[in-house]
């Protein structure tokens, strides 16, 4: 802004009069609201120009202004018509000065009035779609780092899908074997016992065939590290290594248990470490302080619970994480229940309470009870 008003009063060689003054004030001014109003304060300057030129009075800085004007006009103007307003002014200014000069305007010094019109234009849009090409690019960025989370999820549910399927299709087709030849076996014990050979040898094939199709089907979702590993499959006893290995990284865990601990079935069993342990990691990663597990045993359950104070990051919804999710697939594995969620005061609470006795298998429908 003072740049401008000084570069109007110093390029003109005559005295400062008010006109010429009122002119390097207008320059002042008009860059103020240049981003703002851009095609208003560009029609306005040009007006106010061809007044100088008709009054034979022009200021040399308004010619420069309006480079820097038909610029912004480029850049920040609503509507993407840079060269449609450069070509307005120079034909405005041509038109008046032609009328105004006649013969005399026409001077080589005209090319540096093009250059500034018609180049601040053609930067001013270069600018604009930069901008545009690099702000299209994050929000690219960012619309895939939002979904990639939830591509993957569905991947991993339409493959988990498609293995249920393969997996049923086979196991139904030799259970429905064996079970033709179990009743064989049956009537064939019943009527002629010598010949009961061959049938249980039939079921037995059929049997160890479905083995072979489960080892083969699983054997694709293991880790390959998970193979050559003979470490036993890990549940409440685990706890207090997974507390020393909490508390190495300078996280307390205020540990408590309620009632007679014993020995659990191995689905349930591994879903409660599983939840305390994916429960103690979350604390761990957005808490505050310390956390504190409950695990408590009943006669028909154990509970697992696990609060902490948290610091979500902003724009991220409490219990919305794949966290959560995991752990409620692990309770439902086991027949249990659990609630993820914050509560009053600022605090985290996981609760889970899963049988202490053996999931019993789910019915299809139509199936005898």
């Amino acid at each position: 802004m003072i740049a401008l008003f000084v570069l109007v009063l110093r390029m003109e060689p005559r005295p400062v009069d008010g006109w010429l003054l009122v002119q390097a004030v207008f320059a002042a001014a008009v860059t103020l609201l240049r981003r703002r109003h851009p095609e208003r304060v560009l029609a306005l300057t040009t007006v106010v120009t061809m007044i100088g030129i008709f009054a034979k009075a022009p200021a040399g800085g308004l010619f420069i202004t309006l480079g820097v004007l038909t610029y912004s006009a480029a850049l920040y103007g609503t509507h993407r018509r840079p060269w449609i307003y450069a070509a307005l002014v120079w034909t405005a200014l041509i038109t008046a000065g032609s009328l105004a000069y006649l013969a005399q305007w026409w001077e080589p010094s005209q090319f540096g009035l093009f250059a500034f019109i018609f180049g601040g234009a053609g930067a001013g849009d270069s600018v604009r779609m930069r901008r545009a090409y690099i702000a299209e690019v994050t929000e690219r960025a960012r619309q895939a780092e939002l979904t990639r989370d939830q591509e993957a999820r569905r991947r991993v549910m339409d493959e988990r899908l498609r293995i249920a399927r393969e997996l049923h299709d086979v196991v139904a087709h030799h259970i429905a074997v064996i079970s033709v030849h179990a009743g064989a076996a049956d009537h064939v014990l019943r009527n002629q016992p010598e010949k009961v050979w061959p049938v249980l040898a039939h079921i037995r094939t059929a049997a160890d065939t479905v083995l072979e199709e489960i080892k083969s089907v699983v054997g694709v979702l293991r880790d390959p590290n998970e193979l050559a590993s003979t470490e036993p499959t890990p549940g409440l006893d685990r706890l207090p290594d997974l507390l020393d290995s909490l508390r190495a990284m300078d996280f307390p865990v205020r540990f408590q248990e309620h009632g007679t601990s014993r020995t659990l079935p191995a689905m349930v069993d591994l879903a409660a470490y599983r939840i305390a342990q994916e429960a103690l990691t979350n604390a761990h990663k957005y808490g505050e302080g310390a956390a504190l597990l409950d695990v408590t045993y009943t006669e028909e359950a154990i509970s697992v619970e696990v609060t902490n104070r948290v610091a979500w990051p902003r724009g991220r919804r409490p219990g919305s994480g794949f966290g959560v999710l995991g752990m409620r697939e692990r309770a439902a594995a086991a027949q249990g229940t659990i609630t993820a969620g914050p509560t009053a005061g600022g605090w985290f609470r996981v609760y889970a309470v899963l049988p202490a006795h053996a999931p019993a298998p789910a019915l299809h429908e139509g199936a005898p009870a």
